[in-house]
Protein backbone atom coordinates (compact mmCIF):
# COMPACT_ATOMS: atom_id res chain seq x y z
CA UNK A 1 0.00 0.00 0.00
CA UNK A 2 1.32 3.45 -1.16
CA UNK A 3 1.55 6.06 1.21
CA UNK A 4 0.44 9.74 0.30
CA UNK A 5 3.04 12.16 -0.29
CA UNK A 6 3.50 14.83 2.62
CA UNK A 7 3.47 18.29 1.03
CA UNK A 8 5.67 19.74 4.21
CA UNK A 9 3.00 21.48 5.57
CA UNK A 10 1.56 20.08 9.38
CA UNK A 11 -1.62 18.24 8.84
CA UNK A 12 -4.94 20.88 9.83
CA UNK A 13 -8.50 19.70 10.55
CA UNK A 14 -9.01 20.84 7.20
CA UNK A 15 -6.43 19.41 5.20
CA UNK A 16 -5.15 15.66 4.94
CA UNK A 17 -1.76 14.63 5.45
CA UNK A 18 -0.43 15.18 2.07
CA UNK A 19 -1.82 18.80 2.60
CA UNK A 20 -4.84 18.66 0.03
CA UNK A 21 -7.90 20.52 1.49
CA UNK A 22 -10.88 18.43 2.85
CA UNK A 23 -13.42 21.39 2.50
CA UNK A 24 -13.10 21.47 -1.56
CA UNK A 25 -11.77 23.07 -4.18
CA UNK A 26 -9.67 26.08 -3.38
CA UNK A 27 -11.14 29.64 -3.57
CA UNK A 28 -11.36 31.22 -6.72
CA UNK A 29 -10.32 34.71 -7.82
CA UNK A 30 -13.61 36.70 -8.64
CA UNK A 31 -11.74 38.59 -11.28
CA UNK A 32 -10.10 35.62 -13.17
CA UNK A 33 -12.12 33.87 -15.81
CA UNK A 34 -11.53 30.40 -16.34
CA UNK A 35 -9.24 30.89 -19.46
CA UNK A 36 -7.16 32.53 -16.78
CA UNK A 37 -8.16 36.01 -17.94
CA UNK A 38 -8.97 39.49 -16.04
CA UNK A 39 -12.35 40.25 -15.84
CA UNK A 40 -14.94 42.73 -14.32
CA UNK A 41 -17.39 40.29 -12.29
CA UNK A 42 -20.70 40.78 -13.17
CA UNK A 43 -22.41 41.53 -10.23
CA UNK A 44 -26.33 42.37 -11.79
CA UNK A 45 -27.80 39.56 -10.16
CA UNK A 46 -26.74 40.68 -6.56
CA UNK A 47 -28.79 42.44 -4.33
CA UNK A 48 -28.29 45.78 -3.29
CA UNK A 49 -27.62 46.53 0.43
CA UNK A 50 -25.71 48.54 2.66
CA UNK A 51 -21.95 48.39 2.55
CA UNK A 52 -19.37 50.08 5.10
CA UNK A 53 -15.66 49.59 5.01
CA UNK A 54 -13.04 50.67 7.37
CA UNK A 55 -9.20 51.09 6.03
CA UNK A 56 -6.19 52.17 8.12
CA UNK A 57 -2.77 53.49 7.63
CA UNK A 58 -0.06 55.49 8.69
CA UNK A 59 2.15 58.26 7.23
CA UNK A 60 5.70 58.37 9.68
CA UNK A 61 7.37 62.05 9.60
CA UNK A 62 10.51 63.68 11.14
CA UNK A 63 9.77 65.36 14.18
CA UNK A 64 10.30 68.75 12.71
CA UNK A 65 8.23 68.31 10.23
CA UNK A 66 5.23 67.12 12.41
CA UNK A 67 6.18 70.57 14.58
CA UNK A 68 5.63 72.76 11.09
CA UNK A 69 2.42 70.68 10.68
CA UNK A 70 1.51 71.63 14.20
CA UNK A 71 2.36 75.17 14.59
CA UNK A 72 0.66 75.84 10.96
CA UNK A 73 3.84 76.46 9.13
CA UNK A 74 4.22 74.50 5.69
CA UNK A 75 4.15 76.32 2.93
CA UNK A 76 1.73 74.69 0.49
CA UNK A 77 -0.64 75.33 3.36
CA UNK A 78 -2.84 72.89 6.14
CA UNK A 79 -1.37 69.28 5.11
CA UNK A 80 -4.18 67.42 6.92
CA UNK A 81 -7.28 69.44 5.59
CA UNK A 82 -5.81 68.79 2.52
CA UNK A 83 -5.36 65.42 2.75
CA UNK A 84 -8.54 64.50 3.74
CA UNK A 85 -10.29 65.82 0.84
CA UNK A 86 -7.92 64.06 -1.18
CA UNK A 87 -9.00 61.05 0.41
CA UNK A 88 -12.27 61.98 0.01
CA UNK A 89 -12.04 62.63 -3.50
CA UNK A 90 -10.33 59.87 -4.38
CA UNK A 91 -12.50 57.25 -2.92
CA UNK A 92 -15.20 59.18 -5.05
CA UNK A 93 -13.07 58.00 -8.16
CA UNK A 94 -11.57 54.86 -7.21
CA UNK A 95 -12.77 52.88 -10.25
CA UNK A 96 -11.29 55.57 -12.49
CA UNK A 97 -7.59 54.03 -11.36
CA UNK A 98 -8.62 50.52 -10.05
CA UNK A 99 -9.32 48.87 -13.45
CA UNK A 100 -11.49 46.66 -12.56
CA UNK A 101 -13.31 48.32 -10.14
CA UNK A 102 -17.17 48.93 -10.29
CA UNK A 103 -18.14 52.77 -9.83
CA UNK A 104 -19.98 53.58 -7.33
CA UNK A 105 -22.69 55.91 -5.67
CA UNK A 106 -20.93 56.50 -2.26
CA UNK A 107 -23.31 58.17 0.34
CA UNK A 108 -20.50 59.02 3.08
CA UNK A 109 -16.76 59.12 3.40
CA UNK A 110 -14.81 60.38 6.34
CA UNK A 111 -11.21 60.87 6.28
CA UNK A 112 -9.36 61.60 9.83
CA UNK A 113 -5.61 62.15 10.36
CA UNK A 114 -5.07 61.22 14.12
CA UNK A 115 -2.05 62.65 15.32
CA UNK A 116 0.94 60.30 16.82
CA UNK A 117 4.42 60.95 18.25
CA UNK A 118 6.11 59.81 14.93
CA UNK A 119 3.30 60.98 12.40
CA UNK A 120 -0.69 60.39 11.84
CA UNK A 121 -2.66 57.71 11.99
CA UNK A 122 -5.09 57.94 8.58
CA UNK A 123 -8.79 56.26 8.16
CA UNK A 124 -11.27 56.59 6.34
CA UNK A 125 -14.88 55.43 6.35
CA UNK A 126 -17.32 54.89 2.96
CA UNK A 127 -20.51 54.00 2.98
CA UNK A 128 -22.52 52.75 -0.29
CA UNK A 129 -26.06 50.75 -0.61
CA UNK A 130 -25.63 48.79 -3.92
CA UNK A 131 -24.14 45.56 -4.82
CA UNK A 132 -20.77 45.67 -4.25
CA UNK A 133 -18.53 46.41 -1.54
CA UNK A 134 -16.65 49.78 -0.46
CA UNK A 135 -12.93 48.07 0.23
CA UNK A 136 -11.28 49.43 -2.66
CA UNK A 137 -13.18 52.91 -1.66
CA UNK A 138 -11.39 52.76 1.58
CA UNK A 139 -7.95 51.76 0.67
CA UNK A 140 -7.80 54.27 -1.88
CA UNK A 141 -8.69 57.34 0.47
CA UNK A 142 -6.47 56.13 3.01
CA UNK A 143 -3.45 55.98 -0.05
CA UNK A 144 -4.19 59.05 -1.64
CA UNK A 145 -4.43 60.70 2.03
CA UNK A 146 -0.55 59.54 2.75
CA UNK A 147 0.45 60.58 -0.76
CA UNK A 148 -0.95 63.73 -0.19
CA UNK A 149 0.47 64.59 3.33
CA UNK A 150 3.70 63.37 1.29
CA UNK A 151 3.15 66.03 -1.52
CA UNK A 152 2.37 68.69 1.17
CA UNK A 153 5.91 68.54 3.08
CA UNK A 154 8.17 67.05 0.70
CA UNK A 155 9.82 70.44 0.42
CA UNK A 156 11.15 70.00 3.86
CA UNK A 157 10.85 66.13 4.27
CA UNK A 158 11.53 63.60 1.86
CA UNK A 159 12.21 60.46 3.86
CA UNK A 160 8.21 60.46 5.22
CA UNK A 161 7.24 57.01 4.96
CA UNK A 162 3.98 55.81 4.55
CA UNK A 163 2.71 52.52 4.94
CA UNK A 164 1.00 49.76 6.81
CA UNK A 165 -2.27 50.85 4.58
CA UNK A 166 -4.74 47.60 5.34
CA UNK A 167 -8.73 47.01 5.75
CA UNK A 168 -9.77 46.81 9.21
CA UNK A 169 -13.67 46.01 8.48
CA UNK A 170 -16.48 45.64 5.88
CA UNK A 171 -20.10 44.89 6.17
CA UNK A 172 -23.04 44.22 4.56
CA UNK A 173 -23.13 41.91 1.50
CA UNK A 174 -23.05 38.26 1.22
CA UNK A 175 -20.27 37.25 3.77
CA UNK A 176 -21.56 40.09 5.86
CA UNK A 177 -19.56 41.32 8.72
CA UNK A 178 -15.39 40.95 8.44
CA UNK A 179 -12.98 42.35 11.50
CA UNK A 180 -9.14 42.38 11.14
CA UNK A 181 -8.27 40.59 14.44
CA UNK A 182 -5.63 43.52 16.18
Amino acid sequence: MKRPQSSGRPATAATTPAGRDRRGPAPRLSHVDDAGRVRMVDVSDKPSTAREATARGFVRLAPATIRLIRSGKIAKGDPLQTARLAGIMAAKKTSDIIPLCHPLALSHCDVTLNPRRDGYDIEATVRTTGATGVEMEALTAVAAAALTVYDMVKAVDRAVVIGDIRLMEKRGGRSGLWKRNT
